[in-house]
């Protein structure tokens, strides 16, 4: 089976876009295409007609020609069939992520789905053989590899300036139920559904947003890959009388290399929002959470507002050229800006995009993984590879 490595695809001038799922996620990405050129939204999908009405309305809000309305229960696949579409854009809810994703690359579309691009083992397999078939992108939109300080300390260690990299840390620690009462920024990645998911789920069924970042760091299978993990979980409290508060995932894994990565998921307890983004290096150390610090070997460790200006000297990826970019226009997350950016000017310039398909199965697959580590008790467990 031929490759997807480096996939190189024939440029598109412009983008044409068929965005299925308008809830939050998904009316949030239409907005911000009002701000990314190269591209227009031509087709909407959806199960409510409500909102795919107030989808053109916003559209048309922003000087925008409205686009083609699909509703009802087989519009995604309606969707997928139309000849003038370049990119199937996924935002439903991740359990139909894989069945769409791999559709649409068996009707020649490249695929930009959300996290994660599949929920079991199985799926991850299938979408890998889908994207090598079709040789079609399976681009899975994961923002926080288009953090400002994942970006700075990515750049940093392509100078070498971490020496080697022997351990990482990352996270989802966010109260959604304080989130929804609030309103706070972070509230655009979950709905009820999500919250009952993570509850159930006995794993982590979220564990992109921190595995990521540490991938594009390692440069998972390309210099390194993840070979086995361990995973525990807290038992949670019913109190309330809906879903357990307190129910934290924590997995350890080992790469082929020997690094150690600390992944952790934790959606209910009244912490602070943190993905933690711990970076030890045999030369120097970064973390964003709770606050920025950078120390390099031997030296005075920066905190805070000095940390973030010595990172800055660190900003010059076309990434985060792109994310300065949408600072500058006011975007309501600037890393959600950076990464459709990218993706659509790759996408015209016919080059590699920054998350393959290795890199959704990959990171995907730790749903599975982790729960079945904790559901045996922290059980050692093999990572499959995918390439």
């Amino acid at each position: 089976m031929p490759s997807v490595l480096n996939l190189s695809c024939t440029p598109i001038p412009l983008v044409h876009i068929a965005l299925i799922g308008l809830g939050s996620r998904g009316m949030k990405t239409l907005e911000r295409y009002s701000y990314i050129k190269g591209a227009e939204i031509r087709y909407i999908a959806d199960l409510s007609y409500e909102r795919l009405i107030l989808a053109n309305q916003k559209l048309e809000e922003s000087g925008r020609a409205r686009a083609t309305i699909l509703q009802g229960e087989d519009a995604w696949l309606h969707a997928c069939e139309r000849n003038d579409v370049d990119l199937v854009y996924i935002c439903t809810e991740w359990k139909s992520h894989t069945t769409i994703a791999i559709e649409a690359m068996r009707h020649g579309k490249h695929v930009a789905v959300e996290v994660p691009a599949a929920t079991t083992i199985a799926e991850c397999h299938e979408l890998v053989k889908t994207a090598e078939t079709t040789q079609r992108h399976l681009f899975m939109t994961e923002n926080c590899c288009y953090d400002y300080f994942a970006l700075e300390t990515l750049e940093m260690h392509k100078q070498g300036l971490f020496g080697e990299i022997t351990h990482c840390e990352g996270a989802y620690i966010h109260n959604l139920a304080q989130a929804v009462s609030t309103n706070t920024p972070h509230n655009d990645t979950h709905t009820n559904w999500m919250t009952h998911s993570c509850a159930a789920h006995g794993g982590n069924p979220y564990p992109t947003h921190g595995i990521g970042p540490i991938a594009q760091l390692l440069g998972f299978h390309r210099e390194d890959y993840m070979e086995r993990l361990v995973s525990i979980t807290s038992r949670g409290s019913q109190s309330n009388g809906e879903d357990p508060v307190g129910r934290i995932n924590t997995a350890l894994i080992q790469t082929h290399k020997g690094v150690s990565i600390l992944l952790q998921l934790d959606v209910t307890t009244p912490r602070p929002y943190s993905r933690i983004q711990t970076i030890c290096g045999t030369k120097a150390y970064a973390q964003k959470y709770p606050i920025p610090t950078l120390q390099f070997y031997n030296t005075t460790t920066l905190t805070g507002s000095e940390a973030e200006e010595k990172l800055k000297e660190f900003a010059t990826s076309n990434s985060a050229i792109l994310w300065i970019e949408g600072h500058k226009m006011g975007v309501a997350n600037e890393m959600n800006y950076a990464m459709d950016a990218r993706l659509i000017q790759c996408l015209q310039k016919g080059l590699p995009l920054d998350i393959d398909a290795y890199d959704a199965a990959e990171w995907s697959s730790l749903a599975e993984l982790t729960r079945i580590s904790a559901e045996q008790g922290g059980k050692i467990v093999d990572i499959p590879r995918f390439i």
